[in-house]
């Protein structure tokens, strides 16, 4: 890997290529010798706290960032990149297919969360009262609702 950095070509990343350029880049800096699931862990709780701090002292921040200076939304863009190179990495040293697992969780999700109970119609005034509703419902009634489910599978 060169220090040089890539334009974007607008061609889609998968997380396999990340996985693959991070195993190399790792790998030709002899650091694979550092990368255990705890320190890739502890690493990576450190890169969540310092993409915190790009949110810290702001408030609510609007979708899109639209009072954020370009090199806000720059440096933004790199905490965030390296949180998903750890999480990454992590997932690759843990025998974890990152894509898989993330598929598992939103199918898991979406059992335990069907759009039936937070859709009941078309009436955006009805579904918000529908959704109040269910929500308040919610922790007192589907504690094990997902096991069940996939159990039923």
């Amino acid at each position: 890997m060169t220090g040089v950095v890539p334009k974007d070509d607008g061609a889609a990343v998968s997380l396999e290529d990340l996985r693959q350029k991070m195993v190399d880049f790792a790998k030709e800096r002899d650091w694979e010798k550092y990368h255990s699931p705890r320190n890739l862990l502890l690493a990576l709780v450190g890169e969540v706290g310092e993409l915190s701090e790009c949110f810290q002292w702001k408030g609510e921040v609007p979708k899109g960032l639209p009072d954020w200076k370009e090199e806000e939304k720059e440096h933004l863009g790199e905490e965030l990149s390296d949180v998903l190179l750890y999480l990454i990495q992590l997932s690759h040293y843990c025998g974890i297919d990152l894509g898989k697992a993330a598929l598992r969780k939103v199918h898991l999700n979406a059992i335990k969360h069907p759009v039936s109970r937070y859709i009941k119609n078309n009436n955006p005034e009805e579904n918000k009262k529908f959704v109040d509703e269910k929500i308040t419902n919610q922790d007192n009634n589907n504690s094990n609702g997902v096991t069940e489910n996939l159990q039923s599978q």
